[in-house]
């Protein structure tokens, strides 16, 4: 929402139909937009006959259709990936690691978007590649955020396979790295999915906060401080650029760091 006392017609707008989307009394959407509740009550009526809001028959409004059938046709063409991207060239700038996008499905996470690290090798990895969640930062990052009802769902589907000989294989260990990741905000992978490989990643949320997918940073494992605090807040800084640009709210932002 627009900070202060938005001054143009279009800006009027705009905060009452945000405020629209969590309020339906006049004065609560008055009160949360900053403007005069005649004002509100006028940009009200107009939204009305676009079909961006609707009168709910008690004395207050809801959003309209208009906004369903907008929003579908957004989300269409909506390219996680291509919202991402600026962040992620930003981390892999600023790391020289290679950057990876990923979105959970299933049990697993799927590459959605890879930027090769400026070093003399390249990572197996490719988009379009599924791995398992519990062999991966980014995947540990997203069980982090389940519930203990769907990660068990998970354990017993998958059976915690191994990958390399570091896989995490007890669903004990994995439980309590996947408190430690939600407290920190992070997760790691040490060899876990790859022998050679370390990887650190963070959770990215999507406009309902629901946990989608994570960021990660990968390279050989003696090039990688898994302790390292300036990576760690590089990784979660880019987590949060992309949760940001794929809509999530503040506010879900705000409780895991």
């Amino acid at each position: 929402m627009t900070t202060g006392m938005p001054s143009g017609s279009i800006d009027k707008a705009l905060t009452v139909l945000e405020a629209l989307a969590e309020h339906s009394r006049l004065t609560d959407i008055a009160t949360a937009s900053g403007l005069p509740k005649s004002t509100v009550h006028r940009i009200l009526q107009s939204l009305i006959g676009w079909g961006f809001a609707l009168v709910d028959g008690n004395g207050g409004y809801l959003p309209g259709p208009r906004i369903l059938t907008l929003a579908g046709r957004v989300m269409s063409r909506f390219d996680p990936a291509q919202h991402a991207r600026a962040a992620l060239r930003d981390l892999r700038d600023r790391t020289g690691m290679t950057v990876h996008f990923a979105i959970r499905g299933g049990d697993e996470i799927v590459y959605v978007d890879k930027i090769e690290g400026r070093r003399p090798y390249q990572m197996k990895s490719r988009v379009g590649m599924a791995v398992p969640l519990h062999t991966t930062a980014i995947g540990k990052a997203v069980l982090a955020h389940l519930d203990d009802a769907e990660i068990a769902a998970i354990v017993e589907r998958t059976g915690l396979s191994a990958v390399t000989p570091r896989s995490i294989v007890d669903p004990a260990v994995l439980r309590e790295q996947l408190a430690a990741a939600l407290t920190a905000g992070y997760a790691v992978d040490d060899g876990e999915n790859d022998i050679e490989i370390r990887c650190i990643g963070a959770a990215v949320f999507d406009h309902t906060g629901n946990v989608l997918g994570g960021v990660s940073i990968s390279a050989l494992s003696f090039e990688l401080d898994l302790t390292s605090a300036a990576l760690i807040a590089e990784v979660t800084g880019a987590a949060h650029a992309v949760s940001l640009a794929l809509g999530a709210p503040p506010a879900r932002l705000s409780e895991v760091g």
